[in-house]
């Protein structure tokens, strides 16, 4: 049975992963990836550091989604979430793509002021950082089905064994296996880093998260052991780190006459999925300490996060060509497009979004309520 209680610990932990997002990107032109614009100099330790974070800032935010789409469910027949998830994320991914997203494309590729117009001339749009919409979309249609068996008294046993194998200390961290195991196989057959939907290796990977945290809610009983255990998790989670961070500095020269590439690749998918499993379960254990209390300013962050993250990378990339081109350090242009970016995009949130119900609308929001007279 679904807890209809408010969980102010996710709420917290969705507007956490969503501005680690927004920090990833702020990084981005700085760290030596292929990024829309990209500064002339790039930095390794940045690079080092954002390596890391990737392997669980999404898969937090897929989990989330999971666990946010098993409440959504509760409340309304298959019908009525259908209609749901259509309003709140296909009307934003399509006004995104025509409208949010052009400005990140003809920054990309610049030139006069009427190749922006070229975009749409060229029917070259993108989705780009909108994707996890597309995608969350996508996959919250097809697990309609596992849905309505979770919700179904025909679930009971499966979710008993997962509750009594969560019960051990090391049960949820067990879970990690078939996620290494999905990892490396898919890889094989779809290596592209892409998250395009149609990426298996990447739609598996975070569609894995997703359902766990649908069945984290439908098992309620797995959060107990999660806050339980969250030391002994979180040891995991430091043991993980080392050998991620162990193999990414581990020079080539010492592997490569012992193990074939293909191979190295698998043993670099395992540390990543490890990383990205063992601090998912951490955080959701100490989320339940530190974070599930409510509050006026989360009542604010959870209305204002999704125009956020709409608006955020293309805010980013037009203010960043011009910052990246300024003859000071990486660390200065880095403060510049932080202290740029985000008051710009807060005020556009404010102003322009926030009070209207047609902007509220095409940026996922729900209508603003009227205040009745006293």
């Amino acid at each position: 049975m679904i807890e209809k209680k408010r969980r102010y610990d996710l709420d917290w932990l969705r507007v956490i992963a969503i501005l680690a997002v927004y920090f990833h990107h702020i990084g981005m032109p700085f760290n030596g990836d292929k990024f829309h614009i990209m500064n002339s100099e790039s930095s390794k330790i940045l690079d080092d550091i954002m390596v890391f974070f990737e392997q669980f800032r999404l898969p937090l935010l897929f989990l989330i989604s999971g666990t946010g789409t098993m409440f959504a469910f509760s409340k309304r027949t298959w019908f009525q979430f259908l209609k749901e998830r259509s309003i709140r994320l296909l009307i934003p991914l399509f006004f995104g793509v025509l409208f949010i997203v052009p400005p990140q494309t003809y920054y990309e590729n610049i030139g006069s002021y009427l190749s922006y117009f070229k975009v749409y001339e060229n029917m070259s749009l993108k989705v780009n950082h909108l994707w996890f919409i597309e995608n969350l979309f996508i996959i919250s249609v097809l697990v309609i089905p596992l849905i309505l068996f979770l919700k179904s008294p025909k679930s009971n046993k499966i979710l008993t064994v997962l509750e009594h194998g969560a019960y051990k200390k090391y049960g949820v961290f067990l879970w990690v296996i078939p996620l290494i195991c999905i990892t490396i196989a898919l890889k094989k057959l779809y290596p592209s880093d892409s998250k395009s939907i149609t990426n298996l290796s990447s739609t598996a990977f975070y569609g894995y998260f997703f359902i766990s945290g649908m069945l984290f809610t439908s098992a309620k009983n797995i959060w107990v052991y999660l806050k339980e255990y969250r030391k002994f998790n979180s040891i995991i989670f430091l043991i993980s780190t080392l050998l991620f961070y162990g193999y990414y500095f581990l020079p080539n020269k010492y592997i490569a006459p012992y193990l074939s590439s293909s191979i190295q690749w698998d043993i670099w998918y395992l540390v990543c999925a490890l990383v990205s499993w063992t601090s998912i379960i951490s955080i959701l254990g100490y989320g339940q300490i530190w974070f599930n209390k409510p509050s006026i300013v989360l009542n604010i962050l959870n209305e204002a996060i999704y125009p956020f993250y709409i608006l955020h990378q293309t805010i980013i990339v037009v203010l960043g060509y011009y910052i990246i081109q300024l003859n000071v350090n990486i660390s200065l242009k880095i403060l510049v497009l932080i202290f740029t970016t985000f008051p710009l995009i807060i005020i556009i949130y404010r102003f322009l979004i926030y009070p209207f119900t047609i902007p509220r609308i095409l940026f996922g929001m729900k209508k603003k309520k009227l205040k009745l007279p006293k």
